[in-house]
């Protein structure tokens, strides 16, 4: 009797990253620490952290990805990962280099235009308040 098996696909907003297809196992990070998922594991939906996902087939053994914040689902055999950001490698080591360079520095980013656009919405509502008074 051949053991389960699990259907795996990434996605990236504007395509199809990776589609996996005999998934033993798949592990991923969130921000209360990694976690793993077996074919036979309930389902589950959380929400991922920059960081490595490993996966393993029979045919490809253990492949590494590093990911950009975003989700898991599992719906039975059916795991959907739906992040902003993917890059396969085979060495771990820049892997984790490049989670740490791209996708945290990207998040600084986004939080200092945030911040400015904040600002700048404060200020056009101040304005038009003002201008609403006069």
């Amino acid at each position: 009797m051949q053991p389960a098996r699990m259907h795996l696909k990434i996605l990236l907003p504007f395509k199809v990253f990776a589609e996996k297809t005999g998934v033993l196992h798949v592990v991923a990070e969130t921000r209360a620490g990694s976690f793993g998922l077996l074919p036979q594991r309930l389902d589950c939906a959380a929400a991922l952290v920059p960081g490595i996902l490993v996966f393993e087939t029979e045919a490809e053994g253990e492949v590494c990805m590093a990911v950009d914040e975003g989700s898991l689902v599992k719906t039975g055999a059916e795991v959907l990962v739906s992040v902003r950001n993917a890059i396969t490698g085979t060495d771990l080591s820049k892997l984790r280099e490049t989670v740490e360079k791209e996708f945290l520095n990207l998040d600084e980013q986004e939080k200092n235009v945030r911040s400015v656009m904040a600002k700048l919405e404060s200020g056009f509502m101040r304005r038009f308040a003002a201008f609403h008074h006069e």
